[in-house]
């Protein structure tokens, strides 16, 4: 049997024909960039978010940086000798500090909750400065991060809140789905995503009014109106054929998401009362939409050498944390200062759980599991 890590074809065979036709109503338009596709496309996913707004961005990337831009973390190119600082785990994708990095300030990193594999947040308080401006949690693989407590903290210390939602479209705690806790949430529609689109592309779901028109600026270099520009902000505007190819697939994203909690049940039931398999721990106040089903293992590397021996796709996410690039050497990290992290880095594996996966297919990806940790 072959069992892919992802398989987006299954996917976009239903969507082919829709999805198509609209794409050919934009070649046909010749409107590329914003336009009406992408206006709905914000209408939508503002509406599904259930926030006031929703600014169409380039990517997830850019959504972050347009975002950390937005709330003034920018300064002068002519002084940087004390940058603003923003606090982050160290245990998630690069761009989330690489964004932090762009905008002129400087990453402090956090340790993670070695359950959740979210931030910890009885760690934040003690990393506050006088120059701390921002607090970014990321809701690692589509499962909210504690913001009632990272909210106390922000309010606390007056602090602005940015949620890295980039793997949580759709993921709630106590209710509130992402981008109702910070001053934005910046989401990724790379195509590996839940919702992923036809390419690059990324939003920022706010209740601000005012941020949510200042990165309206942001992303198409600070200009408003056309040629005047009082911010230097990027070229972070979203294609419509991007727009498009999300607006067919939005309509499915709950069903997709709820296919896939099925889908770690089974494996969850499958892995039960296994000491060397520890399965992904989901905080009884969170609906996660699992972007990815993440199990721990002794041996990892032998273990995901056998599952690749036969034909299963799974990877690391992710095999060094933040505080160990070579590009933040200078920021003086070491082995050892995050324990968390560096062990999920070490231990970790994702396991195939796209929505069209079949029931026989996680049997076969579950026992190849287990005839694996039983070996090494």
């Amino acid at each position: 049997m072959n069992v892919p890590l992802l398989d987006l074809k299954t996917q976009y065979k239903p969507l082919r024909e829709e999805t198509r036709k609209l794409v050919d109503d934009i070649l046909d338009s010749q409107y590329f960039i914003g336009g009406p596709y992408v206006a709905k496309l914000e209408e939508e996913v503002a509406k599904y978010s259930e926030t006031k707004a929703a600014i169409g961005i380039s990517s997830g990337t850019d959504a972050l940086l347009a975002s950390l831009m937005a709330i003034g973390i920018s300064p002068s190119p002519l002084d940087r000798s004390e940058p603003a600082e923003v606090i982050l785990p160290t245990y998630t994708f690069f761009a989330t500090a690489g964004c932090v990095w762009r905008a002129g300030a400087k990453p402090v990193f956090v340790d993670i909750d070695k359950d959740t594999y979210n931030i910890d947040v009885d760690a934040i308080e003690a990393k506050i400065t006088p120059r701390t401006k921002a607090i970014m949690p990321v809701h690692l693989y589509g499962q909210c991060a504690n913001m009632e407590k990272i909210r106390e903290i922000a309010d606390k210390y007056n602090l602005a809140i940015i949620e890295d939602g980039a793997q949580a479209i759709g993921a709630r705690r106590n209710g509130k789905r992402v981008g109702n806790f910070g001053d934005c949430a910046c989401l990724s529609f790379f195509p590996s995503k839940n919702l992923g689109g036809l390419g690059d592309g990324g939003m920022v779901v706010t209740n601000n009014l005012e941020l949510a028109d200042k990165i309206r600026q942001m992303r198409n270099h600070g200009m408003e109106p056309k040629y005047y520009h009082k911010f230097v902000g990027g070229n972070f505007r979203l294609d419509a054929i991007q727009a498009a190819g999300l607006l067919v697939k939005l309509p499915h994203l709950d069903k997709w998401g709820q296919m896939r909690r099925s889908n770690a049940s089974q494996y969850n039931e499958a892995f039960a009362g296994i000491d060397k398999i520890k399965t992904p721990f989901i905080e009884s106040q969170n609906y996660s939409i699992y972007n990815q089903y993440i199990i721990s293992v002794e041996n990892r590397d032998e273990v995901m050498n056998y599952l690749r021996s036969k034909n299963i796709g799974c990877e690391i996410y992710y095999p060094v944390p933040l505080h160990m690039q070579e590009c933040f050497a200078g920021l003086g990290y070491k082995m050892g200062d995050f324990p968390n992290a560096e062990y999920a880095a070490t231990h970790t594996i994702a396991l195939p759980i796209y929505p069209e996966l079949t029931s026989e297919q996680i049997s076969y990806v579950a026992s190849s599991v287990k005839e694996a940790v039983a070996k090494f």
